[in-house]
């Protein structure tokens, strides 16, 4: 049961991370097109939501009557960590690059990330990649996708 503690604080995180991250950056950077911005996101990001995020698999494995207290503990702290560095790893390309490159970058390392975790889990399942691939980064993509459009419209309708 620890393995699935920790496998389910793994991929969450991780997961959540990614997606939420990028989310952030491709929506401030076409509604500020800001450094300072999409950096304190980040920042803001991997403090307060991968706490939030930890809490609401905290939460939901403490729904479960057969969960053990440990357990749920692996669970919420495996989540915490695993999100707060996925967000701050997305750091890293702002203070190297400037920022359409970083852009760039961030959005080709978050589908990385989802490609890799993806594989596995279709592996572990015995299911086919390609499907799983397909399926995890369209979604990403149409959260990259949105997010911009967002973006888009409020430096258009608040600028």
């Amino acid at each position: 049961m620890r393995t699935q503690a920790i496998s389910t604080g793994l991929n969450f995180g991780l997961t959540s991370g990614v997606i939420t991250t990028l989310g952030l950056i491709v929506g401030l950077h076409s509604g500020t097109n800001s450094m300072l911005a999409i950096i304190g996101g980040i920042i803001t990001i991997a403090i307060a939501d991968s706490m939030s995020d930890a809490l609401g698999i905290h939460i939901s494995k403490e729904s479960d009557p057969n969960a053990k207290k440990a357990d749920i503990w692996i669970a919420t702290i495996t989540t915490l960590v695993a999100k707060m560095l996925m967000a701050l790893s997305f750091v890293l390309p702002m203070l190297f690059l400037d920022l359409t490159q970083a852009i760039i970058a961030s959005v080709i390392w978050g589908m990385t990330v989802i490609a890799l975790l993806s594989y596995w889990l279709a592996k572990k399942a015995g299911e086919n990649p390609i499907f799983v691939l397909a399926e995890h980064l369209g979604i990403t993509i149409i959260v990259i996708l949105t997010t911009h459009s967002v973006g888009d419209w409020i430096a258009v309708k608040f600028a």
